[in-house]
């Protein structure tokens, strides 16, 4: 049954108020954009420096570190989801549980008890739906992380590494995060945080290998490590939170975008439906009163 003109006006400007909500959040998205990149780009010199410090300790010495040592017979291993806190941002999320789904699997596969830890609501609902355990949980900060949250989560991983599997601690710690390539690009990725497996370079790019000179540890170099470690985990968290975040805006301006785009549409469909209602109700008025006319001028003869 065709729509009255009352209906066609009412669902346009419905639509065009949802056009507006969705072009602010996409120019919200756009500006915020430009800044979550910066900071990536200022976390980037420190995560190298750190790096390279840590690879020069683990270079030049003979020291077993927990965490860089390799379990025997592994059986737990952590994952650490990252995801947004709020929707409207396209397949962003649940690209990330995609990845985590297959690595749980993977995990399982070789014999190893996963425990999920979880950044973000979207994640959240995701295993709370499904009443899943959850080994830790972390929201409110997914566009915008501080260094504070980093350290927090890499105070619980940490943690959790130290404790022997048998006792609720865990053999290995994986990340899945979203990786920024682009405005249109953004990459769900997976990788190893411990046992450490010390790369040069930020984590963005490999930057090749780099002869060090010789250093002197004081006071020695399982203190320095034991300082140094931390923090090179707590960073490569920070990187891949600043990483996710910048990913989010990018996915939330994309989807926006497409919405609004769709919207634009909509409107001028419905703008048309609604003209074309408003010429047939015309048209129908005006044989209304040419038949009435007739009537009249039929009567008046008939008399």
């Amino acid at each position: 049954m065709p729509a009255s003109l009352r209906e066609l006006r009412q669902r346009r400007n419905s639509v065009s108020t949802t056009k507006k909500i969705t072009r602010a959040m996409e120019l919200i998205a756009a500006s915020r954009i430009i800044k979550a990149q910066q900071r990536a780009q200022a976390a980037a010199p420190y995560a190298r420096e750190l790096t390279r410090a840590v690879s020069a300790v683990a270079t030049y010495s003979e020291v077993d570190h927990p965490l860089t040592t390799e379990s025997e017979n592994p059986t737990r291993a952590a994952v650490l989801l990252i995801t947004a806190d709020r929707g409207l941002a396209g397949a962003y999320s649940s690209s990330v549980i995609k990845q985590g789904e297959g690595l749980t699997e993977r995990l399982r596969q070789e014999g190893l008890e996963v425990a999920p830890y979880l950044v973000g609501r979207k994640a959240a609902a995701y295993y709370g739906f499904r009443k899943r355990e959850v080994a830790g949980s972390w929201e409110g900060f997914s566009d915008s992380p501080s260094y504070a949250e980093a350290r927090a989560i890499a105070d619980t991983l940490l943690e959790a590494f130290a404790t022997p599997a048998e006792e609720g601690g865990v053999d290995e710690i994986h990340i899945v995060y979203t990786r920024f390539v682009s405005m249109l690009t953004q990459r769900a990725e997976v990788i190893r945080l411990l046992p450490l497996e010390v790369v040069e370079g930020d984590g963005s790019a490999d930057t090749g290998s780099e002869v060090y000179p010789l250093y002197e540890f004081e006071p020695d170099a399982e203190t320095v490590l034991d300082e140094l470690l931390p923090l090179y985990v707590a960073s490569r968290i920070q990187y891949c939170l600043l990483q996710s975040a910048a990913s989010e805006l990018a996915s939330r301006q994309r989807a926006m975008k497409s919405a609004t785009d769709n919207a634009e549409q909509l409107i001028e469909r419905l703008t048309r439906e609604a003209n074309q209602a408003r010429q047939a109700e015309i048209t129908q008025e005006i044989s209304e009163i040419v038949g009435g006319a007739a009537a009249l001028a039929d009567a008046a003869e008939s008399e």
